[in-house]
């Protein structure tokens, strides 16, 4: 296993970080879950990656259980905050005072730990203002809940501010936690120059797409059964923005790149995402412990220029750079 400072922080995570959206508490069952949390132990992987509103608080909780008995200074746990969980009442989303220092405490529960490594705005509040959040991330990690903070799905001018004042609180905002893969490179344009000059890391999530980066999915013919794309508990959702043919035609003609650089699709992807040196992480999901074993080869791989070259030919103009999609929902149009 390749390890990675997280952004200028002397934290070290490993450059596979191994994270339970969509899948525990959720679409794999919690004894398959807890195989492939093991096989990721067994394959080196130490950095986990969740959130409370993953499978409505269950996913942390399988998470926990999975891990428990494990040397705690030996894993850096990563978990989030502002999606709605529970009863869902009017204090129970954002990231105002009340609702972060209440998760960060059921959160902990749930996990079976005294503190998380890293704990991260899941989106932007628009209706907090900044400093009572900041404060209040703060105060988390002067209670010792939390060793360093991050954001996830923030747009820059968002990350600025909040640098801004973290260092005046004295509190590490060291990473930010966007989607990138080849065929979503929105946090090129500004995202990443602005969090490379500021120190922090990217942990990105769905490096292979959602599974389509696999090759798995091919064009014109019916969904694998069993795969994200069939399943209707959120996952087809998420899927279905890259399940046109002419993604998934350019997918098949990476195979043969892939196998020039004797990898899978799926480590391809993976790799290419490490390649970006402000990337501290790639975050892989699985359902089968096999899937873990295979997507850690792309750890410590190097894509030469003209592997690289190859790839963007393939894909042409479908990948999607426009960084005005990185966007955070106000909480008044999703709960009124």
């Amino acid at each position: 296993m390749e390890f990675r400072n997280l952004g200028a922080s002397g934290l070290r995570i490993s450059a596979i970080a191994y994270g339970n959206w969509l899948t525990h508490g959720s679409q794999v069952e919690e004894d398959a879950a807890t195989a492939c949390v093991r096989q990721a132990l067994e394959e080196g992987i130490t950095t986990f990656d969740t959130a409370d509103v993953y499978a409505n608080t269950a996913a942390e909780s399988v998470l926990g259980r999975a891990l428990a008995g494990e040397r705690r200074e030996g894993l850096e746990i990563f978990t989030k905050v502002f999606w709605p969980t529970g009863p869902q009442g009017h204090n129970d989303h954002g990231l105002s005072r009340k609702h972060i220092m209440e998760s960060i405490d059921g959160s902990l529960q749930r996990l079976g730990t005294d503190y998380v490594d890293l704990y991260q705005a899941h989106r932007y509040d628009h209706e907090t203002p900044l400093e009572e959040t900041m404060l209040a991330f703060a105060d988390v990690v002067r209670a010792g809940k939390a060793l360093y903070i991050g954001v996830s799905e923030w747009r820059a001018e968002e990350i600025r501010a909040a640098h801004a004042l973290a260092t005046e609180l004295k509190v590490p905002l060291v990473s930010s936690q966007p989607q990138y893969n080849m065929l979503w490179r929105v946090i090129e344009a500004e995202v990443e120059p602005t969090c490379r000059e500021l120190g922090l890391g990217q942990i990105v999530w769905s490096p292979i797409a959602q599974g389509v980066l696999t090759g798995k999915y091919k064009p014109g013919q019916p969904h694998p059964e069993g795969s994200r794309a069939t399943d209707t508990k959120g996952g087809d959702a998420m899927i279905g923005r890259w399940l046109r043919d002419e993604v998934l035609d350019a997918v098949q003609r990476l195979e043969p790149v892939a196998a020039e650089a004797g990898l899978s699709l799926a480590q391809l992807a993976v790799a290419w995402t490490l390649q970006n040196d402000n990337v501290s992480a790639a975050i892989i999901g699985a359902s089968r412990p096999e899937q873990v074993t295979d997507n850690v080869k792309a750890a410590g791989v190097t894509l030469d220029a003209d592997l690289m070259t190859a790839i963007d030919e393939v894909l042409g103009d479908l990948p999607e750079r426009d960084p005005g999609k990185t966007q955070s929902p106000r909480r008044s149009e999703m709960f009124g």
